[in-house]
Order: structure tokens, then C-alpha cells, then sequence
């Protein structure tokens, strides 16, 4: 059996692959207003490739001006389990099309990725549910619905009453989540954590106006003064996380080389990194936190004056086993306690999203092992967390409590999902399809 379905995904990869450059033509960018009917549009044309399908049952649906999701449904044999496949449709900003080195809605092979913006996050993780059920025709081992969801890149905000609306016919007892990653080329793995988000942004204000810099300093502080000197007591002087109340946990006994850390972050030669313990522990399951913008004078035409005010961007991940809740109330106590000399502090949250742990144990995730097994050959899936954040499937979690939900994906370290240049590893790509029809058939034997 599992050489017949291997054989039927290679026969199906043509076809799949024309599917995927399809909609990675759709600009499909949620963020941007100016393009919403592409949004709509490729809700629409998702919804079309299931109809193609044969799904009985295909809507576009979305709540409270939502961006659209499409729904559809396809019965399995009786007795059968029900599964819930997941992706989204929508992108992020291509940003400068500088950057790429071929254009970004422009499907385009080079070695041995799919380049694109869209070509993996998430529009291959559509494409590869697309997959498995051609695998099996008419004769689906499972009930299946299709959950399709068309804001994600802007955080999910009417995820929740969708899920709400329609939680009778999203209900399901396994939920396979393609919108992560694994853990290398040849490595597949089953993401089992993920930080949380809050961010915040800070002002510090030392003067009712700017006042000249010779008369007054040495005496009156500036906001940029001040906001340096608060931005530092963030850290410890290693470089953890010095906000006391947080948590931290420890991480899955992974390996990540000093050569294939240095590779795939990006970091500059010489530069050192940060905080002290295993590295996956602080890439996963510790706190971070990163200034992502500053609004200060510039340097080029700048005055020769103390500046009265200066603004920050925090984004601090935060631990599974963590809350938003708490984690906000531990950073903005920190931020009361230490800004310096007096200066008038303001803080406007700006977004939180809730850190997920997952129990990856039961029959569910024995049989998704199991596929991911034979699909790479032998290679068992690595039990992996994500430095990132996914919200929505605390969402998931908490809407369908008595469901197995499997976070899976199609990334690799270099993806580039999210920046210039994304692409999608073909190879990597045709396991990803055959390990979800294995999973099926797997799950489809288990029973409801």
C-alpha cells in the first residue's frame, strides 16, 4: 500500500505543481487594503479546486469584515474519523521587489526550489493537503474538511468567532495544521511548541520641547538618554532576559551545530550570541526580546538639542507554559521600575498572540510518526519547537479540546518565508504530500 501511494503522489506532482504557481500568481497580500479582491480571488479559486474535487459541500465564508475562508467538506467511510485540514491562503508584503531575484508573483525554478512569494507559506501547504486527497480519489479514507483561512498573515483576528460560527461543522477528532516547518532537508518534524507574542510600544519623555543641547546637557536628560538607559535594563549583561516573572521551560534534546546556527540565522562573522544554556531553549522555550523600531531624530540634519521624547518597539516572545496575561503585566512592571530620572513613560499594547505547548502523544501522533517515517525513508520526524509564533492554534486548542492537532508544514531552514527570495524545496515538497496521504490512510484504519 505504501508503495502504491508513493507511486500515485509522483503521477500527481505535475499537476499539483501547475495548482501551486496558479496561486502564487494571486496576489493574494491581506495587509494591503489596495488589494483585497486578489484576497478574494483566491479564496475564490481555492474554493474551485475543491469543488474540482468533488466536495460535495464549498463555501467562502468570513465574520465580522473578516478576510475570506473557505470551508469544504467530503464524507469518508462510516465509522470513519473526521480530520480537519488547515492552511491559508493569504501572503505576506513582497516588500521591495529589489530584493528578489526573480519577480515575486512570478513562479520561478531555480535549483531545486520554487520561487515565490506565497510558493511555501502557505499556498504549498493548500496545494500538499490538495495532494493527499488525490491520492485517493472518490475512495477518501477519512472525512475530511477543508479549513482555509485567508488573514493569518495579519494575525487571525476573526479567527475565533469563525471557529465559533462554524465550530459543528469544523469539528473534527484529528486537525492536521500545515503552516509550519521541519527541521532540515531530509529531516521531516512535528511541531510541538511555540512561543507567544506581546508587543509594546514605549515612550519616554524628558521635555515639554527641545532646548539646546550646550545650554542645557549635563543637567537634563534627553529622551534618547533615557530611553537608552531603560531599553538596556531589559537584558542581563550575557544577554537573557531580565524582566523577572516570566517563564522558561526547558526544550526538546535537540542538536544545533555552531556552523549550521551561524548559516542559517544570518549573523555577521565575529558577532556573538546572546544569553547562556542550550540554544534551543533559548530559541524556544525561554523569553525574548527584540527592539523592532525606534522613532527618534535622524542622524543626517539632526539639531544640536536634547530631544523631549522618543518612542520604541518591543516585541518580547514569550515561553509555552506562559501567558499573555501575565507576561504583559511582568514587562510593563519592569518598564514603571526603571525608567530613569523621572521621565514620563507611556506604553500602548500593540498586539499579544498566546504561546502553544502541545501533548504530541496518542494514536494520532503514532500514526503521523509513522507516516513521516516511511515518507523520508526511514527518518524518523524530530519533536521540534518554533522560536515563532502561531496564535491561532491556541485557538484551535481551546475551540476543539477533545481533537489531536498536528502542526505540520512545508519550510525548511531556507525558506526565506516571510523576506525576499521565499521558495519552496520540490524534494521536500513531494514528502510533505506523501507523508499526509500516509498519515490518512494511517488514521482512516484507527477508526473515529
Amino acid at each position: 500500500m505504501s508503495d502504491d501511494i508513493r507511486a500515485k503522489v509522483q503521477a500527481l506532482l505535475p499537476g499539483l505543481r501547475r495548482d501551486l504557481e496558479d496561486l502564487v500568481r494571486i496576489e493574494s497580500v491581506s495587509a494591503d487594503p489596495a488589494r483585497a479582491a486578489e484576497v478574494q480571488r483566491s479564496a475564490e479559486a481555492v474554493a474551485e479546486l475543491f469543488r474540482a474535487e468533488g466536495f460535495p459541500e464549498v463555501d467562502i465564508v468570513s465574520a465580522n469584515g473578516g478576510g475570506p475562508a473557505v470551508i469544504a467538506r467530503k464524507p469518508g467511510p462510516e465509522g470513519a474519523p473526521t480530520v480537519l485540514l488547515y492552511a491559508h491562503h493569504d501572503v505576506q508584503p513582497e516588500n521591495d521587489h529589489a530584493d528578489w531575484d526573480s519577480p515575486p508573483f512570478e513562479p520561478t525554478e531555480r535549483g531545486d526550489r520554487l520561487y515565490g512569494r506565497g510558493a511555501a507559506d502557505d499556498k504549498a501547504g493548500i496545494v500538499a493537503h490538495l495532494g493527499a486527497l488525490r491520492t485517493f480519489g472518490d475512495d477518501l479514507p477519512v472525512g475530511v474538511t477543508m479549513f482555509i483561512e485567508g488573514e493569518e498573515e495579519v494575525g487571525s483576528d476573526t479567527l475565533l468567532p469563525l471557529l465559533e460560527e462554524h465550530s459543528e461543522r469544523l469539528a473534527a477528532d484529528v486537525i492536521v495544521i500545515a503552516d509550519s516547518g521541519n527541521w532540515d532537508i531530509g529531516e521531516p518534524a512535528l511541531t510541538t511548541s511555540l512561543r507567544g507574542l506581546v508587543r509594546l510600544d514605549v515612550e519616554v519623555r524628558t521635555l515639554t520641547h527641545a532646548v539646546h543641547s550646550g545650554m542645557w546637557g549635563g543637567l537634563v536628560p534627553d529622551a534618547i538618554m533615557a530611553l537608552t538607559r531603560l531599553l538596556d535594563s531589559l537584558w542581563d549583561e550575557a544577554g537573557n532576559v531580565a524582566v523577572q516573572g516570566l517563564h522558561s521551560g526547558p526544550a526538546a534534546d535537540v542538536e544545533y551545530p555552531e556552523e549550521r546556527l551561524r548559516a542559517e540565522s544570518g549573523a555577521a562573522p565575529g558577532v556573538q550570541w546572546v544569553g547562556d544554556g542550550p540554544v534551543v531553549e533559548r530559541l524556544w522555550t525561554r523569553p525574548a526580546i527584540t527592539i523592532t523600531g525606534l522613532d527618534a531624530p535622524q542622524v543626517d540634519g539632526a539639531s544640536n538639542t536634547l530631544t523631549p521624547a522618543a518612542r520604541a518597539k518591543i516585541s518580547m516572545r514569550i515561553a509555552p507554559g506562559d501567558t499573555t496575561e501575565n507576561a504583559l503585566a511582568c514587562l510593563q512592571r519592569h518598564l514603571e521600575e526603571h525608567v530613569p530620572w523621572g521621565a514620563t513613560l507611556t506604553t500602548t499594547v500593540v498586539d499579544t498572540g498566546e504561546a502553544t505547548a502541545i501533548d504530541a502523544t496518542g494514536p494520532a501522533y503514532d500514526a503521523a510518526r509513522e507516516a513521516f517515517t516511511e515518507a523520508w525513508d526511514g527518518t524518523a520526524p524530530v519533536d521540534m519547537g518554533v522560536g515563532g509564533s502561531i496564535p491561532f492554534i491556541a485557538e484551535f486548542l481551546e475551540a476543539f479540546p477533545q481533537a489531536s492537532v498536528l502542526v505540520t508544514g512545508v519550510e525548511d531552514p531556507d525558506t526565506r518565508a516571510h523576506g525576499a527570495n521565499e521558495g519552496l524545496h520540490l524534494a521536500e515538497f513531494e514528502k510533505v504530500v506523501l507523508a499526509e496521504a500516509l498519515l490518512l490512510q494511517k488514521l482512516g484504519s484507527l477508526g473515529r
